[in-house]
C-alpha cells in the first residue's frame, strides 16, 4: 500500500476535490505504485486544503477544477500561491477541454490533466517530470557506464 504514513523520503500528494469517492478512486489506481513512494492526503475543500498547507510540506498539489464555492482552479490556484506554495499544482478536471484550460499558466498551474487519465504509470511520469526525488541506488549504476 502506498498510503503508509511515516515513509522515508515519499512523495508527499495532496488531493483536493470535494467528493470524496474521487480520492478512493485515486488510491485505487495508483495502489500498485511502489517507485518513488507516494503518500497521498486527501482534503475535501480549498479552505481544509490552505490550512493542510500551511502545517505541512506537500511535493504536489493535484486540484479539482471545481471546488464550491470557488469557480475553478482560476480562483483557487491563486490561493494556493498565495500562502507561499511554490510545488507543482495540476489541476484535474472530468472535462478539460473547455477553452480556459488554454489559459492555466497564467494562474500558476503546472498541468492539466483529465480524471480518467490517472493510474500508476501517470502518477509517476507526473513526478518524474515535476517532483525532484532521489533516484534509488539501484538505478544509479544504469548511469555509471
Amino acid at each position: 500500500m502506498i498510503t503508509e504514513t511515516g515513509r522515508r523520503n515519499a512523495v508527499k500528494v495532496l488531493f483536493v476535490d470535494d467528493e470524496f469517492i474521487e480520492f478512493r478512486a485515486l488510491k485505487k489506481k495508483i495502489a500498485d505504485l511502489s517507485e518513488p513512494a507516494v503518500e497521498v492526503e486527501y482534503s475535501p475543500s480549498i479552505g481544509d486544503a490552505l490550512e493542510k498547507i500551511r502545517f505541512a510540506r506537500f511535493d504536489l498539489i493535484l486540484l479539482d477544477n471545481r471546488l464550491l464555492p470557488n469557480a475553478d482552479f482560476r480562483e483557487t490556484v491563486p490561493e494556493l500561491r498565495g500562502i507561499g506554495y511554490t510545488g507543482p499544482i495540476g489541476v484535474v478536471s472530468t472535462d478539460i477541454s473547455g477553452g480556459y484550460f488554454q489559459e492555466f499558466p497564467d494562474y500558476g498551474v503546472d498541468f492539466r490533466i483529465g480524471k480518467d487519465e490517472i493510474d500508476a504509470q501517470t502518477l509517476q511520469h507526473i513526478i518524474r517530470e515535476y517532483v525532484t526525488y532521489d533516484v534509488p541506488d539501484f538505478w544509479k549504476d544504469d548511469y555509471s557506464i
